[in-house]
């Protein structure tokens, strides 16, 4: 009788980068639910933990606190957009590709509506959190700024440095503008169309033909330089981009 070839033993949830993903999902979606269910300061990692299934050790291993548990993973979306700026064409529009990499951000949301719902609401209502949120999206506009500020450089753009900036600021306002419409509508308003008509907005406010400065026209300008635009916060996109737009000629 021939002998029943032997199986490698399935590997446990955790151990591929699947199950990883599968595991940090549960680990977010358990404190959501508990930070919404019984209130943030209430809720302890321990609870988190076994709501998810794990111990308090495993939750360490993917967070630093409860306070990072219901944030997606930004390190992994940062690598992507850093490395689809690394193989874009340098013939094409730098802020187009700037777009496109923010768009990667607004996939990552529109993937998982429910968490991002739920996670919106909290961001809202528990400081802290909010806080979390923003320096996340500094770290998303200072990858833009540096990318366009290379290209504006390499291009030849007079103020390339002013100008970079300025461009990330206005591709990362599109993105949060059509990305808080979204959460506002519960994950029902359609955010690829809204995003492709902001950031079209942008593309064009910012495309050559659209007055950038003549290099003997610049006068010298020290690093130091700090571009403040003023406005209401009802003002439209459009409006924001304008205004932005302008900010950045008058320097």
């Amino acid at each position: 009788m021939s002998e029943e070839p032997q199986r490698s033993p399935r590997p446990r949830a955790g151990r591929t980068t699947a199950g990883r993903r599968r595991l940090r999902h549960s680990l977010t979606v358990a404190a959501i639910d508990l930070f919404l269910g019984q209130g943030y300061d209430a809720t302890t990692v321990d609870e988190i933990a076994s709501a998810a299934g794990v111990g308090r050790r495993t939750f360490f291993r993917y967070f630093r606190s409860k306070e990072d548990s219901i944030f997606p993973n930004h390190e992994e979306v940062l690598r992507d957009i850093e490395q689809l700026f690394a193989a874009a064409d340098p013939a094409q529009n730098p802020v187009e590709v700037a777009c496109a990499g923010v768009g990667l951000v607004l996939d990552f949301y529109l993937a998982d509506p429910d968490v991002s719902v739920k996670r919106y609401a909290l961001t809202r209502t528990v400081p802290s959190l909010r806080d979390k949120e923003v320096a996340s999206v500094d770290r998303y506009q200072r990858v833009l700024a540096r990318y366009l500020r290379g290209r504006f450089e390499a291009d030849g753009e007079p103020m390339a440095d002013l100008r970079g900036s300025v461009a990330a600021a206005a591709v990362a306002a599109a993105h949060n503008h059509v990305l808080r419409r979204w959460l506002r509508s519960g994950g029902k308003d359609n955010a690829h169309a809204h995003a492709k008509e902001a950031f079209a907005l942008v593309v064009d406010a910012f495309s050559p033909e659209a007055g950038a400065p003549e290099a003997d026209a610049v006068e010298e300008k020290s690093e130091e330089d700090t571009v403040i635009a003023v406005m209401r916060t009802s003002a439209g996109l459009s409006e924001v981009v304008r205004q932005i737009s302008e900010t950045f000629r008058a320097k």
